[in-house]
């Protein structure tokens, strides 16, 4: 017995991938069976699920260089908040200034 399914995928995606699929000389059916049947057979997913929370982007890991600078030389200022409305009066105050 086959089952068929129906995938969303966003066009560009959709256009990257067949593109590599084909360049191997298969059909998105024959690569579908094939990550299936790997699934099935080490009973694990063939991806990488592990998000790599503990490595900010690069814009991230600048402005976290700025702000030690900005602490050894005393120009960083600290705020407290403990609250949704201390985070938005924070916000309004400094957006103000």
């Amino acid at each position: 017995m086959t089952v068929n399914y129906s995938v969303r995928l966003d066009e560009d995606l959709k256009n990257q991938a067949f593109s590599v699929i084909e360049e191997y000389g298969l059909t998105p059916a024959q690569v579908i069976k094939m990550f299936f049947r790997q699934i099935a057979e080490t009973r694990a997913i063939p991806v990488s699920l592990h998000y790599k929370s503990n490595e900010p982007n690069e814009e991230t890991q600048q402005a976290m260089l700025e702000a030690r600078e900005n602490r050894k030389s005393g120009n960083l200022k600290g705020y407290e908040v403990y609250s949704k409305e201390d985070i938005k009066a924070l916000m309004e105050k400094i957006y103000n200034e």
